[in-house]
């Protein structure tokens, strides 16, 4: 069953293209090392708040790359730029 973890992230305006290069680099270094990431999706909601939906081909290669990713200098360069992040996972039941 495919797992969609989403990222409601806040960055301050300024750095917004700073925040944007730094995911990419982050989504590179991710399937670099898995193909369990089979998509990414990112929403801007104001000025300050974005969406960050990852999805996963499931949950147990979600667990694996969440037990290392985040000690990565990728991820620790995408994150320094993020004021406030709240993660919650999901998994996809429908889709039409």
């Amino acid at each position: 069953m495919s797992v969609l973890r989403l990222t409601r992230l806040t960055v301050d305006p300024a750095q917004a293209d700073e925040m944007l290069t730094l995911r990419a680099a982050l989504i590179e270094a991710v399937r670099r090392t898995t193909d369990g990431l089979t998509d990414t999706r990112l929403a801007r909601v104001d000025e300050e708040t974005w969406l960050d939906v990852w999805r996963w081909e499931s949950g147990a290669a979600l667990d694996e790359v969440t037990s290392w990713a985040p000690g990565t200098p990728e991820a620790k360069a995408a994150f320094a730029v993020v004021k406030d992040a709240q993660v919650e996972r999901y998994d996809l039941v429908d889709e039409r």
